[in-house]
């Protein structure tokens, strides 16, 4: 997992100084949309059978798909 990176924000308040929205980089936001996307992914196959990363290999090399 990528390590927590700090956001370039800008914060709008009101007439008291209480922030009421938060400005970003429109690449910072598509960047945490991605994550909450595949965060929502990842709990959607929690409880999804996992297999080891040995069986994913030998899988892919018997379909051809790396070499031996």
């Amino acid at each position: 997992m990528d390590q927590i990176r700090e956001l370039q924000t800008q914060y709008v308040t009101d007439q008291s100084g209480k922030k009421t929205a938060v400005i970003l980089p429109i690449e910072e936001f598509e960047e945490l949309m991605e994550d909450l996307a595949d965060l929502a992914v990842l709990l959607e196959r929690r409880d999804e059978p996992t297999i080891s990363f040995d069986e994913v290999m030998a899988k892919l090399k018997q379909d051809g798909l790396l070499p031996d």
